[in-house]
């Protein structure tokens, strides 16, 4: 090796002042551009670094997006505890409505009816079958209610009877029940006639008002009272309207289907006439 640079030391040095002379050159030519080493060294590292800078971007994103989404799913969290809030501030508002509805009721019922003795009552449960049509209220014996003692809704109109008395409930049997049978009295004719309960009726929620007077004429819409005929029953109260007229199977008499003016399946409050003067 020795004597191959000592016998062409001088061929060496010539090569190398040529080529810096050629690089001083090149790079007086285009001295805006990197050298070639450099070049090449930026071409095979550009990928590298175009996926180093993806990655980074990428995990970034990872980032931001799961940092976002707790954020979010703490608000949300928040948002749902503060709407449970609300329907508990609602509900409650609701009930204290109701109750502000229930003594309006009661007050305006009193003064339409002061001859009636009242004790308010919430309908419990209902019991509806083929046989019997009833109601369970939350008040009984330690509030002075006893069988026989007539129901009604806040706007006067019978729901029904008690019929069985417990020491804080009572059972009512309304007036679509097969065992209705009372007195009533057609306003607008001055007529009176037997309003019962019928098997075939019951589970529409109607009745029958029947043993109508021959010359008496009633039409679809007159509004049916109590007669107070019995006793049973105060005079005045409203039973329902007339819903259509019928034949009896003998062909003899008429009968009319009654319509209860109280919603049955819905009333909620009820009004226990505990006693009752009669008002001539």
């Amino acid at each position: 090796m020795r004597d191959f640079f000592r016998n062409n030391g001088a061929w060496i040095l010539l090569i190398a002042v040529l080529l810096t002379a050629i690089l001083s050159i090149f790079s007086a030519l285009f001295g805006g551009l990197t050298d070639p080493l450099s070049n090449l060294w930026g071409v095979l590292t550009s990928p590298i670094r175009g996926i180093s800078n993806s990655f980074v971007s990428w995990s970034e994103g990872v980032y931001n997006y799961s940092f976002r989404y707790e954020q979010l799913e703490k608000e949300k969290a928040a948002l749902e505890k503060r709407v449970a809030e609300l329907e508990v501030q609602t509900a409650e508002g609701n009930l204290a409505i109701q109750e502000n509805q229930r003594l309006k009721d009661l007050l305006g019922l009193k003064e339409r009816r002061p001859e009636f003795d009242f004790e308010a009552a919430s309908v419990t449960s209902r019991t509806s079958s083929n046989w019997e049509a009833l109601l369970t209220i939350s008040k009984g014996s330690i509030h002075d209610i006893a069988p026989g003692d007539c129901v009604i809704n806040e706007h006067g109109a019978l729901i029904g009877i008690v019929t069985e008395v417990g020491i804080n409930w009572s059972t009512v049997q309304t007036i679509v029940d097969v065992n209705t049978n009372l007195g009533g009295l057609v306003p607008r004719t001055d007529s009176t006639a037997i309003v019962e309960g019928d098997f075939s009726l019951m589970l529409e929620g109607r009745l029958k008002l029947t043993y109508l007077p021959e010359d008496t004429r009633l039409i679809a819409g007159d509004l049916v009272l109590t007669s107070g005929m019995n006793g049973t029953y105060p005079p005045g109260l409203i039973i329902g309207s007339i819903q259509e007229l019928k034949m009896e199977p003998s062909g003899m008499t008429q009968y009319a289907i009654l319509a209860p003016k109280a919603d049955l399946d819905e009333v909620k409050q009820v009004f226990v006439i505990r006693d009752f003067q009669m008002v001539e």
